[in-house]
């Protein structure tokens, strides 16, 4: 464990209240201390570090000005909340960041009234902070103070920051947003608004700005500091540019260094004192700021596993294995190496879902669409009308914010878009708001949807290989995260027969049916089964639509009891069979029929084992309910779940 970093200014801190003990350059070594903290917390835990750094000096000068909780912070997507965590009486708890019953790596409700609103997936600040303002308004005692919304440049690539701005623009409340522009979300951003920011940076006086922010309130003319002009006449004086955010109807402040305390503090004591109205502060920062181990990664440090303060060498585990994401994306490579039809998109996530790899390969074939996941697909969806073979690689909980479109727009009209669902399943230390848990469900209730699950790294092959080769309607195929189990790997995909299982072993007495890679765990159960004299049959389903009925029926006949085992939410795949085995009346002739299936709750960060013993899906858990189906005791202790 690294050694904890001298912070004396900081140790006097418990509350936000009590930066008021600080003088302006006290502050700006407050800032110093606070990121050292957060380098010293992070190195033990691992987390989104570069973010945090980005926003230190940010993060003091809000709650130096502002009286939270009573004036509303709301960080967009949550990466860059550990500074503010520890200024909001989290400190003593900051080195459980993203641990098993420890703090969240993100803003929570639940956790501290600090945090007013809940984040993990982009674009959601401004609206948030909006409907915090109207009902600040509509009540007269509703103790809501001011409300500031904290987005990224990264995050103005979303259709849905637009939305608020416009509404915001037009309702004209107060109402500040903080546009922190780093020039990085996860990837570098894409698209016109971060060309047009830019410009307005890169040709602005920004020294003149400088020089006019850091003496903003002594260079008020004794009308303005009588109180007797408006705010918006003073933030027009201090505007260089900003005429699309003028034409949403904000002011434009900017912009301003993000770091330099002798700007921010200036600027947002003035907009507290004299803002009328929405109102929008450009602040200049650097990902990973003032660690140079970060500033100097790709990412700017954005994920980090535990690391060596000094060095920044990050401790990861070694496997054998490939990662399921470097599978896809190898796979996906090999086949377009084949098939220049197909084509790849991604939302903001290049390296995460490994379409860096396809990119630097084929990069007018690779399209990266900034956090814009309802474009992304019906980007695809126009792609594959035209003709091309399109993979939308897409991470199971970010699909989400898209259903409407893979409804509308592919689903019905029957257009083979290939979806590649990483992280699906609980993933771990990013928690519930990260968690694969319902895209089964989502998708295999649309009519013509081909859904299917690796259940290790070999069969993630053939299933890019299948959804290469397959034109008729669209076709999902889902994987975890982290690494595979160690099987052999073919040397080429090859297509999956649609709707077809395999049979992985014959046993007798009850049946098990996996879908996805619990087949691992299911694997390790029907030993100690055998062990016990019951010996299971074990299946791999590999499609939830369409199901294999032939499989499915035949195991249900032979056989005194069925489990199914998924990760993912009810309504999924054990659903579907159970409606199945009830169609042809297999209930009325005795068959006992189980699912396992993720837990109707949303888990919390833990390590991915702890959180499916949780679920009730590990193989002692699975072994359980094996045996009480059975009506055959279990005399080990099991962990409550499903069982």
């Amino acid at each position: 464990m690294a050694d904890r970093p001298s912070t004396p200014l900081l140790d006097r801190v418990q509350t936000p209240g009590d930066l008021d003990q600080f003088s302006d350059g006290e502050l700006k070594r407050l800032a110093d201390e606070l990121r050292a903290e957060t380098i010293s917390a992070v190195s033990v835990t691992g987390g989104h570090l570069g973010a945090g750094l980005g926003v230190v000096e940010l993060t003091v000068a809000l709650h130096a000005v502002f009286e939270t909780p009573r004036d509303k912070i709301i960080w967009d997507v949550g990466h860059q909340c550990y500074p503010h965590k520890i200024l909001t009486g989290r400190r003593d708890r900051i080195r459980t960041l993203r641990q098993k019953d420890g703090l969240s790596g993100f803003t929570k409700r639940s956790e501290s009234p600090y945090d007013p609103f809940g984040a993990a997936h982009s674009s959601t600040s401004i609206s948030a902070a909006l409907g915090f303002a109207t009902a600040r308004d509509l009540q007269r005692d509703s103790g809501i103070g001011d409300c500031i919304a904290v987005i990224g440049d990264g995050a103005l690539s979303a259709g849905m920051a637009y939305e608020a701005m416009n509404n915001a623009g037009h309702a004209g409340r107060r109402l500040i947003v903080i546009l922190n522009d780093n020039e990085m979300s996860i990837a570098p951003p894409v698209g016109a608004m971060s060309a047009y920011l830019s410009r307005l940076y890169a040709g602005a006086p920004f020294q003149e700005f400088k020089a006019m922010a850091k003496g903003a309130v002594e260079m008020l003319p004794p009308p303005f500091r009588d109180g007797a002009r408006r705010a918006k006449d003073l933030l027009k004086h201090m505007t260089i540019g900003g005429t699309l955010f003028e034409e949403l109807g904000f002011s434009y402040v900017g912009p301003i260094d993000g770091h330099d305390m002798g700007q921010l503090l200036p600027v947002l004591r003035t907009v507290k004192a004299r803002a009328d109205g929405p109102i929008l502060i450009h602040a200049i920062t650097r990902k990973g700021k003032g660690y140079a181990p970060a500033e100097a990664a790709a990412d700017r440090g954005h994920a980090t596993s535990k690391f060596d303060v000094v060095t920044g060498t990050q401790a990861k585990a070694k496997s054998n294995a490939p990662s399921y994401t470097k599978v896809f994306s190898n796979t996906l490579v090999d086949e377009a190496t084949r098939d220049d039809r197909i084509v790849a998109v991604t939302a903001a996530m290049p390296d995460g879902t490994g379409l860096n790899l396809f990119a630097e390969r084929f990069p007018d074939r690779c399209f990266d669409v900034g956090i814009a996941e309802q474009h992304g697909v019906t980007f695809a969806a126009g792609l594959a009308a035209g003709g091309m073979r399109p993979f939308a690689a897409i991470y199971s909980t970010f699909l989400q914010r898209a259903y409407d479109q893979v409804v509308h727009d592919v689903a019905i009209q029957r257009l083979p878009v290939r979806f590649a669902i990483d992280r699906a399943g609980l993933v771990g230390a990013d928690g519930a708001t990260h968690a694969g848990s319902y895209d089964v469900a989502y998708l295999a209730n649309l009519p013509g949807f081909t859904v299917m699950a690796a259940a290790d790294e070999a069969e993630l092959v053939h299933m890019v290989a299948t959804a290469a080769r397959h034109d008729d309607g669209p076709i999902a195929f889902r994987y975890p995260r982290g690494e595979g189990v160690g099987v052999e790997m073919p040397e080429r995909g090859q297509p999956l027969e649609i709707g077809k299982g395999r049979l992985i072993s014959e046993g007798g007495r009850v049946a098990l049916l996996s879908f996805g890679t619990r087949l691992a765990e299911v694997r390790v159960a029907a030993e100690s089964l055998s062990a016990r004299g019951i010996t299971p049959t074990v299946a791999d389903a590999r499609f939830a639509k369409p199901l294999d009925r032939d499989l499915i029926l035949n195991l249900a006949r032979h056989h005194e009891a069925l489990i199914t085992i998924e990760e993912g939410a009810i309504g999924g795949f054990g659903s579907h069979v159970a409606q199945l085995l009830a169609d042809e009346g297999l209930f009325d002739r005795g068959l006992r029929f189980r699912s396992l299936f993720l837990p109707d709750t949303f888990v919390d960060q833990a390590s991915p084992r702890d959180m499916y013993a949780v679920a009730g899906m590990n193989a002692e858990q699975i072994e359980a309910k094996v045996l009480a189906t059975l009506g055959v005791p279990f005399v080990r202790e099991v962990r409550a779940g499903n069982v």
